[in-house]
């Protein structure tokens, strides 16, 4: 399984979303965790139709998007989420 996170240094609720980010990392070490930022990796994040409101965090099992949280959420919502999606 695979969670990507799509956020950009300007985004209040990414900065918000960053100081807990690590800790959602170290729980699920099983998972590989991608971050990729809005306006530095265009290109990578072409394929997954981004909106307006970040943080974006995706869950893929396979190759194939199986789940997505979008905006600012909170540490137990994120931690839910990723447990919904496979772990």
């Amino acid at each position: 399984m695979k969670i990507i996170k799509i956020g950009a240094m300007w985004c209040p609720a990414c900065i918000i979303m960053n100081k807990f980010w690590n800790k959602v990392k170290e729980e699920f070490k099983n998972i590989e965790f991608i971050d990729y930022d809005l306006d530095m990796d265009e290109e990578k994040i072409e394929s997954y139709q981004v909106g307006n409101v970040l943080p974006v965090i995706i869950a893929i099992n396979n190759g194939i998007e199986k789940s997505r949280l979008i905006g600012e959420k909170k540490e137990e919502e994120v931690l839910e989420f990723i447990r919904k999606n496979g772990v």
